[in-house]
C-alpha cells in the first residue's frame, strides 16, 4: 500500500486488447499441446499429401499429382482446424463448464470468440507454411496470385468456424465429437480434396460443388494449379456459408 486507499498495482481488469491477446496465446498453446488436435491439423494432412503425391492411388488428371493435391490438402488443413478441432475443443469446454466460467470473467463473450478465432488463424498459418514446404519438396509448382489465395483461406476459415461453433454450442460434447469426425471423413472423401469431383456421378457433382470444402479446394486449385484470377463463384459459396454459419452460431450457441 502506497497511501491510504491507494494500491499498487492498481486493481482492475487489464485492457481489452491485452486480455484478448493473452487468451489467444493460451488457446493456441492448448491446441498445439493436444494430441488429437495435432493428428487432425498436422499429421493427417501431411500424410495425405505425401502418400497420394508419391503413390499412384487416385487418378488426379494431367500433370504432377502434387499440383492437384496441394491445394486440396491446404483446404483440408483449414477445415481440420477451423471446424473439426474447434468444434470438439469448444464442445468439451462447454461441457466441463470452462465457457461458463470464462463468460463470468472481465473478458466479454465476443472477446473470447475473437481469441479463439485468432488461435485458429495462428494455427492455420503454421499449417500452411509446413504443408507448402513439404509440397515444394515434392515438386509442387504453385501459380496464381496471393490475394486470391488469402481471400479463399479467410472466407473458408470464417465458414468452417461458424459451422464448428454452431455444432459445439448446440450438441452435447460426445455428439459433437462423433459428428465432427464423421463430417471430416465425409468431406475428405466427397469434397474434392484428394478425389476429383468429376469422378462422382454428374448429379452428385452439382450438390458436392456447393459444399464449403469443395468451394475452398476448387478455388485454391483454380488459382494455384491453373493460375486463374479471383474465383468469384467459389468466394460467393464460401461467403454464403460464412454468413449462415456465423449467424446461426450467434443465435443458437449455448454457453452452458
Amino acid at each position: 500500500m502506497t497511501a491510504t486507499g491507494t494500491y499498487s498495482p492498481q486493481p482492475g481488469a487489464a485492457p481489452l486488447a491485452r486480455m484478448i491477446a493473452a487468451q489467444a496465446v493460451l488457446e493456441t498453446k492448448m491446441l498445439l499441446r493436444n494430441g488429437e488436435q495435432l493428428l487432425l491439423t498436422v499429421i493427417i494432412p501431411t500424410l495425405l499429401l505425401v502418400l497420394f503425391s508419391t503413390v499412384d492411388v487416385v487418378d488426379t488428371g494431367d500433370g504432377a499429382a502434387v499440383d492437384f493435391l496441394a491445394p486440396g490438402v491446404l483446404a483440408l488443413a483449414v477445415m481440420s482446424t477451423a471446424f473439426t478441432g474447434q468444434a470438439i475443443g469448444t464442445g468439451f469446454e462447454r461441457r466441463y463448464g470452462v465457457l461458463k466460467r470464462l463468460a463470468a470473467s472481465p473478458l466479454p463473450r465476443w472477446g473470447l470468440m475473437t481469441a479463439k478465432t485468432l488461435s485458429v488463424l495462428v494455427t492455420e498459418v503454421l499449417q500452411v507454411v509446413l504443408l507448402t514446404v513439404i509440397a515444394l519438396m515434392l515438386g509442387w509448382d504453385p501459380r496464381g496470385g496471393a490475394l486470391a489465395v488469402i481471400a479463399l483461406l479467410a472466407l473458408g476459415t470464417a465458414a468452417f468456424s461458424g459451422l464448428g461453433l454452431l455444432m459445439a454450442g448446440t450438441l452435447k460434447a460426445e455428439a459433437t465429437l462423433a459428428a465432427a469426425n464423421l463430417v471430416f471423413l465425409l468431406l475428405l472423401v466427397g469434397g474434392g480434396v484428394v478425389v476429383p469431383l468429376d469422378k462422382f456421378p454428374e448429379a452428385a457433382q452439382d450438390v458436392l460443388g456447393l459444399l464449403p470444402i469443395a468451394a475452398l479446394s476448387g478455388g485454391l486449385r483454380d488459382v494455384l494449379q491453373h493460375g486463374a484470377g479471383m474465383p468469384w463463384a467459389d468466394l460467393g459459396i464460401l461467403s454464403a456459408w460464412a454468413v449462415a454459419g456465423l449467424a446461426a452460431a450467434g443465435r443458437f450457441f449455448r454457453w452452458e
